[in-house]
């Protein structure tokens, strides 16, 4: 049964919080209630993946990564971060010597990134555990608040690592192709268009994202969802 952030995660509010493949197969039959449209492509999607990390430092530093490299680069300077033993934190990360980011083949804007958010974190101004059980507009406007940090980092950590079940980043350009092949649509939607048309999969938009980024994989051959 999908929780609120109440329960798992002590926030104010209520706020649908996804923790397992039961609670994506359940936001998927309500998803399909609200459009009965989606049921043919998620026939042909077949189980939506969990794939979901722990909040905190490591899960964001991971998502900021991946971004706009392959997936096979990303897994290889994910590897050369990774302490000896333990978890990437914010307080490990705060001490590598100035060069280390050449060293693991991070480009110097994500490098500036991920040291600006491990300084946050390890000094307490940002709390991103805290930030997961907020109301996803004020937890993207906390995240989006430090420079470097897009909306697409911010809506990709609350869904993967928050567990937000109704987060859509529209603009994310393998969602936008999906949603045009899948309705066939003459242009793929801008992130404006797309976040409007996603408005109806509200509470669910996390899943249909989800179907999006599978129905996307279907038709190309290979795996498209932002993180492992």
């Amino acid at each position: 049964m999908l929780s609120s952030a109440t329960d798992s995660l002590g926030s104010r509010g209520s706020v649908l919080i996804i923790r397992s493949d039961d609670d994506v197969t359940e936001g998927l039959e309500n998803l399909l209630r609200l459009d009965p449209r989606l049921a043919a492509i998620a026939a042909e999607t077949g189980p939506l993946p969990l794939r979901l990390r722990e909040p905190g430092f490591e899960g964001l530093a991971h998502i900021i990564v991946s971004q706009m490299v392959s997936r096979a680069s990303a897994e290889a300077i994910w590897r050369r971060m990774q302490p000896a033993e333990g978890l990437l934190t914010a307080e490990n990360y705060v001490l590598l010597h100035p060069e280390a980011w050449r060293e693991f083949g991070l480009s110097r804007a994500k490098a500036d990134t991920l040291l600006r958010i491990a300084e946050a974190v390890a000094s307490s101004r940002l709390d991103l555990l805290a930030l997961c059980a907020l109301p996803p507009e004020e937890a993207l406007a906390e995240l989006t608040a430090l420079k470097g940090v897009g909306p697409w980092t911010a809506e990709v950590y609350l869904m993967f690592c928050g567990g937000h079940a109704d987060v859509f980043p529209s603009g994310d350009v393998a969602l936008q192709n999906a949603v045009a092949a899948a309705f066939g649509l003459a242009t793929r939607p801008q992130a404006r268009e797309l976040a409007s048309l996603a408005g109806a999969w509200s509470p669910w938009r996390s899943i249909a994202a989800r179907l999006f980024w599978a129905y996307y994989a279907v038709k190309l051959g290979r795996g498209m969802l932002p993180i492992d």
